[in-house]
């Protein structure tokens, strides 16, 4: 348990806010956070009055502030996960033979923030600053696996943030929930033409200390190739880089 409860409830309701699309209510939060009513109320006031949240009145709705976006800023211009990273994909292409990318979570979306090519493989769709739907991606998979059910039902309400690339995929709550509990049993997160026919990818989340999944790491390769060694390899990048930033191993 954290020795400093209200930072981890403030970091909880910034983590939840970055995910949303547009404010949401305060009863929102409440659930999405599992915290008290009242506690909610008392800790977003002390955001507002930081800058960390914005309240709009006339819609009773909580969002973020631009403290929050300076924040952000500043990891965008240091760019520290990129950093670490870019070796430990450049030996998984090595050992792989495959292209390999690190993936961040975006609202609903997955944003590319590194893409190491293999010699010889054609370029992917999963280029720098790309977005994809999360839940075609294996990297969108793999975060979304590791994340509360209740952020993911806050991410996925109804049936119409159900982005359809080719046919394929989950198109419900329901549906995804069970890839996702197959992506947690098997370890790792799949797709298999979903995002661009005759490709593959596989991927693993890369946890940090407080088993938060900030990145995904996948590697994508053409469709009836043999899974299994490129999962163990992608496996244990993510969980080398999860060391890297000071995260846990994850099992």
């Amino acid at each position: 348990m954290s020795q400093v409860p209200a930072a981890t409830r403030a970091l909880r309701v910034l983590r939840f806010l970055a995910t949303q699309a547009d404010p949401v209510p305060l009863e929102r939060i409440v659930r999405a956070c599992d915290l008290p009513r009242s506690t909610a109320y008392h800790l977003l006031n002390t955001m507002i009055d930081e800058g960390f949240v914005v309240h709009l009145p006339d819609e009773h709705r909580y969002g973020l502030g631009v403290a929050a976006f300076e924040v952000g800023s500043g990891f965008t211009r240091q760019e520290p996960l990129a950093r670490l990273a870019r070796r430990p994909l450049a030996e998984l292409v090595d050992r792989t033979g495959h292209g390999a990318h690190l993936a961040v979570l975006h609202g609903r979306d997955v944003l590319y923030v590194i893409e190491e090519r293999a010699p010889g493989r054609p370029p992917l769709v999963t280029d720098v600053g790309v977005r994809l739907p999360a839940h075609l991606t294996a990297s969108g998979r793999a975060i979304l696996a590791a994340l509360p059910a209740s952020q993911v039902r806050a991410l996925y309400p109804d049936r119409s943030a159900f982005v359809d690339r080719h046919g394929v995929g989950p198109t419900s709550l329901s549906a995804l929930r069970t890839v996702l509990s197959e992506t947690r049993q098997r370890g790792h997160a799949t797709e298999d033409g979903e995002v661009t026919p005759g490709l593959q990818s596989v991927a693993a989340a890369v946890l940090d200390h407080n088993a938060h999944p900030v990145a995904g790491v996948a590697v994508t390769f053409p469709t009836g190739e043999r899974v299994a060694g490129i999962a163990d390899a992608v496996s244990a990048t993510a969980t080398r880089l999860g060391r890297r930033v000071g995260g846990r191993v994850a099992t």
